[in-house]
């Protein structure tokens, strides 16, 4: 570790992993009840265990990508972070949100107040007193990190990871807005929800990605910043149109029709980018960095996010196709996968990079991490497939054939029990990932010593 403020990352992770194991657990409890309908119905609801599933998974992925800035911007910028108590301070407000929303969403608390009580907008639900905090979060972190930068070297890598971040921030800002048009509502809603995970969030993992291909595969810093650039042209070009893949049937001109098929069409070429990117890195590389966990990680996010987001994507993106298809288990089925690949599977590698080095232990469980890889790629892989196959026979039974949807469940229900094994099999997985990159190996323990990891 070069700089003494990198250690601010370890305590993001930390929590971010906590969330993470969260997060997992209730998927699994939200798949028990697809196919238990009444498990604890009254006590906690589908509708509450889908908000926590889906909102912990978007806190979790965001504490990963500030403690990977905390990371490495000071190794970028050659300097230490601008304040580290500000960083601190930021996660507590981060951390307190955090707890208020899961309080208000469990009891119920303060149900219709303006203020305090949840909103009823998918992945925004919290109550507007945690949005202003978020809000102050997010300025305390964009001045820490800028200042940071705009002190030290500018590169490529934290140019792009500095758009980014601002655009999270600045396009969270719509979430304060809730027109009374119901269209207009969902049309301001997917500039939060599209813009992020397929337009500045891609910036993200673009380049925490490039920066771990340099770090381990030894490339020059020209012939990664040359890739990042193409793919962040084709991740802006292709993703700031394709949000009208959203907009065919909420109330939008026909037009958004033309618009969203083509554009979001276009959104496959920056994944197979990164994917190329990932692979063509590795090839050239010079280096036989030992930390080979972190490396497959990478791989991997290349190539499921490609698959997740880039093809399952385009299997139902044009309007023709999407008119049968939308708000299927089709749609569940990119969205797991597409998630996976492109973001859990980024966090999870630039975590098994830089932990060893924040704490000073290495080797350390690397077989257990990378089983880990294996065990929630192949559970999360089978649960894309088995979906695609529910959301099939869904799509022609209800919306062609014209069955009631219930009756459909039923004739699917075989798909949600696999679904549900396949839950099973990620959550292990997650298990197994903490674990190893909590506890270290036993050769360690019973020599009482580190070694200093490469880096």
């Amino acid at each position: 570790m070069k700089y003494e403020s990198q250690k601010i990352a370890l305590v993001y992770f930390a929590v971010a992993m906590g969330l993470f194991a969260i997060q997992v657990l209730g998927g699994l409890l939200a798949g028990w009840i697809y196919v238990a309908p009444n498990t604890l119905s009254e006590l906690l609801p589908f509708n509450i265990v889908r908000m926590l599933h889906t909102n912990s998974l978007v806190v979790w992925l965001i504490l990963g990508f500030f403690g990977a800035a905390y990371f490495l911007i000071p190794e970028e910028a050659e300097r230490e972070i601008h304040s580290t108590k500000l960083a601190y301070i930021q996660l507590a407000i981060l951390v307190l949100g955090t707890l208020g929303v899961v309080v208000t969403y469990v009891f119920n608390l303060f149900e219709g107040h303006w203020l305090l009580g949840k909103e009823g907008r998918e992945f925004i639900e919290q109550p507007k007193w945690v949005k202003a905090g978020i809000v102050v979060a997010a300025l305390i972190f964009l001045y820490n990190v800028s200042m940071t930068v705009l002190k030290g070297k500018k590169t490529a890598i934290t140019n792009i990871l500095l758009l980014g971040l601002w655009g999270l921030a600045l396009l969270f800002l719509f979430s304060f807005y809730n027109p009374s048009n119901l269209a207009l509502d969902k049309q301001y809603w997917w500039y939060i929800v599209h813009l992020w995970v397929e337009g500045v969030w891609e910036l993200i993992m673009a380049s925490i990605l490039a920066y771990l291909m340099l770090k381990l595969t030894g490339v020059d810093r020209e012939v990664v910043e040359k890739w990042l650039y193409v793919i962040v042209a084709a991740a802006l070009f292709s993703g700031i149109l394709g949000t009208g893949h959203h907009y065919y049937w909420i109330g939008t001109p026909g037009y958004w029709q033309w618009i969203g098929s083509i554009f979001s069409s276009l959104e496959v070429i920056p994944f197979f980018a990164m994917m190329a990117f990932a692979f063509v890195m590795v090839w050239k590389g010079r280096r036989d960095h030992p930390n080979k966990a972190a490396l497959l990680w990478s791989l991997g996010c290349a190539t499921l996010a490609f698959f997740g987001a880039g093809v399952w994507g385009f299997l139902h993106t044009l309007h023709g196709v999407n008119y049968y298809t939308h708000g299927t288990q089709i749609t569940a089925a990119h969205g797991h996968l597409a998630f996976f690949g492109a973001y859990v599977a980024l966090n999870l590698a630039i975590f098994s990079y830089a932990m060893p080095i924040l704490r000073n232990r290495d080797p350390y469980n690397q077989v257990l991490n990378m089983a880990s890889f294996w065990l929630m790629s192949s559970g999360m892989v089978f649960m894309t497939f088995v979906l695609t196959f529910a959301g099939t026979i869904q799509t022609h039974l209800q919306r062609v054939m014209g069955e009631y949807f219930m009756d459909v469940q039923d004739q699917v229900a075989i798909f949600y029990w696999m679904r549900f094994g396949s839950g099973l099999v990620v959550v292990i997985g997650a298990l197994l990932f903490i674990y190893a990159m909590w506890v270290p190996r036993r050769e360690i323990i019973e020599r009482g010593a580190v070694e200093t990891p490469a880096e």
